[in-house]
């Protein structure tokens, strides 16, 4: 495999830290940035960051001294990013600033430098949608059927239509990924993340948690994902868009994804309130894979069980939680 010298920005979050050890040790030179003020923090979230750099995308004077104080980059995986529905409605302003104003600012250093990028966005651009989602969806059926749902899918929708309007206009060479519900190793625990780490979090914690029922969901786990997300770099098809996540028949309802996270830490459902579906809220995601499967080799393979198995045991260490 040729060597390739990559920037991963957010290369200090959860998908970023799995992320950048998977292209480390395939030999590629990774150099990652993130908000993190010095080395010894971000050893925290990563077995090696000897190569990290503190950077804000919000901000264009950093990232253009960033790249001025390296050599060329062959690829930028843009991953910084404010994650999550209630933190764009908290924190609006952190989010628009980062999701769309920061992209915006990586196009333009795309622009003027000529690097390979790839954009994350989410699954939560097609918002409720009832049918399958493929790829094609979000440019093929009318606004009414794919109405985002909040901030933060329409902040990753804006981002989406940038990229492309900038290959239309400058050349410039993105592939989009759509990531799907993703947990596992190196993602702590906060009030706005997804609803695996809430619920270990708190079963280790002994704290109650809700569940809400008639939801069903598709989870995937971060290493899975980083191995698909770093094939990108052997088979780079610029203006392509990827739905990336777990196998359709691993599908189940939040329901049973607490079941399997009580089982893993070892407590009952006393700590659980059943609660009805929340409201603005996709019931069911059904998703295609079909493309990342041909084109990245996407090819999950830890099941929830031990996806959620391994996470609880990282999350033990991480949080001094003795057995």
């Amino acid at each position: 495999m040729e060597t390739q010298r990559i920037m991963v920005t957010g290369g200090s979050g959860f998908i970023g830290t799995n992320l950048v050890n998977e292209l480390r040790t395939r030999g590629h030179e990774v150099l990652s940035v993130d908000l993190l003020h010095h080395e010894d923090e971000a050893d925290l979230y990563s077995d090696s960051y000897s190569d990290y750099v503190r950077g804000d995308i919000r901000n264009y004077r950093q990232m253009e001294r960033i790249f001025d104080d390296n050599d060329r980059f062959d690829y930028v995986y843009n991953l910084a990013a404010e994650y999550g529905r209630w933190n764009g409605e908290g924190y609006y302003e952190n989010l628009w600033e980062t999701n769309v104003i920061g992209l915006k600012n990586m196009i333009r250093l795309q622009e003027k430098l000529d690097f390979r990028m790839i954009s994350f966005s989410s699954a939560e651009v097609y918002g409720d949608y009832e049918g399958i989602m493929t790829e094609d969806v979000m440019e093929n059926r009318p606004i009414k059927d794919t109405y985002q749902m909040n901030d933060y899918a329409i902040s990753k929708w804006a981002g989406e239509l940038m990229c492309m309007n900038s290959a239309t206009m400058f050349g410039t060479e993105t592939v989009r990924v759509r990531p799907v519900n993703c947990y596992g190793p190196h993602e702590a625990y906060s009030p706005y993340k997804g609803f695996i780490p809430i619920f270990i979090y708190k079963a280790l914690h002994g704290l109650p948690y809700s569940v809400h029922k008639g939801h069903k969901r598709i989870i995937d786990y971060v290493e899975d994902t980083a191995n698909t997300f770093a094939n990108i770099v052997d088979n780079f098809i610029s203006g392509e868009v990827y739905n990336v996540g777990s196998k359709q028949e691993w599908e189940m309802t939040i329901e049973e994804y607490s079941d399997l996270v009580l089982e893993a830490v070892g407590v009952d459902d006393s700590l659980v309130t059943y609660t009805p579906a929340e409201e603005f809220t996709t019931k069911v995601k059904t998703i295609d894979f079909s493309k990342a499967i041909q084109d990245l080799k996407h090819n999950p393979k830890v099941s929830p069980k031990e996806g959620i198995k391994r996470t609880v045991e990282w999350m033990k260490w991480y949080y001094r939680i003795e057995d």
